[in-house]
C-alpha cells in the first residue's frame, strides 16, 4: 500500500531494513541443496527465500512451478544436478542474516535502495521532502510530487512529479517515470506513465544517469495533461467490462484482481479517467506488495497513455 511520508522517513526505514544485509561469492562447486527451501555451502545451511527459490530455478532451467510440487528429495534431486551443470564458476548471494534473498551471476552490479535514496537527496530534494512510498524487502517505489506545477483540468487539480523505483532482488530494474498525483485526499492517487528510463542493474553509472533523466521526465507534462483531457471526454459505456477486459489484458494477479474491485465503487465512473483512477486506487489496497501496489499504478498510467488511440 502506498503512503504519505517524508524522504527521511523512507531513508530510517531503508536503513533499519538493511541492517542484516549482505553480500557474498559463493563457488558453484560447493553449493548443494536439501531442498528448494534449503541451500549449503558447503556444510553451511541457509533458508532459501521465495525470490531466491525463483532466481535459482530461473537460472538452472527448471520450472519453478514443478519444483514447488516436488517432494524434498525430488527437488533436491533436479537442483543439484543442474547446479553441475551452471557455467559460471561463482554465484552471487544477497543475504538478510543467514536467509538468502537473491541469487544472480557475478556480473550482476546491485543498486541498493539506500543509494538511490541517498542520490536523490544528493539532487536537492530535502529530508523533509513529502513522497509517497512503497517499500518492502523486494521492492521499493517512490512519487514525488512537485507542487509548483499544480495544474486544473475541469474540476480536476493535478501534481505532477517523478516517480523512481527500484528491486534490490531483481524483481525489475531501476527505473524513473514520470507521474500524476489526483489531489482528491490526503493520500492522493497516482497515475504512472510509460517508464521514461529504465536500467539493468550490470553498471555502475546508472545514479550518475538520474540528474539528466528526471530533467528529461518533465517534458511529459504537455502530453499528459492532453492525455487526461481526453480521457475526461472519453465516455465509457460499461465500465465493469472495460475493466475486466484491461485486467485480463495486463495479466493481473488475484491479489491485484481484488484490490481493483475494491477500488471500483470507490472511483465509479462512466469515463475513461474513471477507469484510469480505479487502477490509482486500487494501489492503495491494504495487503498488496510494494510491488503490486506499483505495478497497479503503472497500469492506471498505461491506459492514459492509450486513451488517444482507443478514441480515434
Amino acid at each position: 500500500m502506498s503512503q504519505t511520508t517524508t524522504l527521511s522517513e523512507v531513508m530510517a526505514r531503508a536503513e533499519n531494513m538493511s541492517r542484516n544485509y549482505t553480500d557474498a561469492n559463493i563457488k558453484t562447486g560447493e553449493i548443494s541443496f536439501d531442498s528448494l527451501d534449503i541451500v549449503r555451502f558447503g556444510s553451511e545451511p541457509h533458508l532459501l527465500k521465495p525470490i531466491a527459490q525463483q532466481s535459482i530455478a530461473n537460472r538452472l532451467g527448471i520450472p519453478i512451478q514443478y519444483l514447488r510440487k516436488c517432494p524434498e528429495d525430488i527437488q533436491a534431486l533436479n537442483l543439484n544436478h543442474w547446479i553441475k551443470c551452471e557455467k559460471n564458476e561463482e554465484l552471487f548471494f544477497r543475504f538478510d542474516g543467514d536467509k538468502v534473498r537473491a541469487i544472480f551471476t557475478p556480473r550482476y552490479i546491485p543498486t541498493d535502495n539506500l543509494e538511490v535514496l541517498r542520490k536523490i537527496e544528493a539532487l536537492g530534494y530535502h529530508g523533509d521532502t513529502r513522497i509517497q512510498c512503497n517499500l518492502d524487502d523486494e521492492f521499493m517505489s517512490l512519487s514525488i510530487p512537485d507542487g509548483r506545477q499544480t495544474f486544473n483540468i475541469y474540476r480536476e487539480r493535478i501534481t505532477p512529479g517523478i516517480s523512481v523505483s527500484n528491486s534490490e532482488v531483481g524483481l525489475a530494474s531501476l527505473s524513473l517515470a514520470f507521474f500524476l498525483l489526483r489531489l482528491v485526499c490526503t493520500n492522493g492517487m497516482i497515475s504512472k506513465t510509460e517508464v521514461s528510463a529504465s536500467y539493468r542493474h550490470v553498471s555502475d553509472k546508472i545514479l550518475s544517469s538520474l540528474p539528466g533523466v528526471l530533467s528529461n521526465i518533465a517534458g511529459d507534462l504537455i502530453q499528459q495533461k492532453e492525455q487526461i483531457k481526453i480521457s475526461l471526454e472519453s465516455r465509457v459505456e460499461n465500465p465493469e467490462s472495460t475493466i475486466n477486459n484491461f485486467n485480463n489484458q495486463f495479466m493481473l494477479n488475484k491479489a491485484e484482481k481484488e484490490a481493483v474491485s475494491w477500488a471500483i465503487p470507490l472511483e465509479y465512473g462512466l469515463t475513461m479517467f474513471s477507469i484510469v483512477n480505479v487502477y490509482t486506487k486500487a494501489a492503495q489496497y491494504k495487503v498488496l506488495t510494494a510491488e503490486s501496489s506499483f505495478r497497479l499504478e503503472k497500469v492506471g498510467g498505461t491506459i492514459l497513455g492509450m486513451v488517444k488511440r482507443m478514441v480515434n
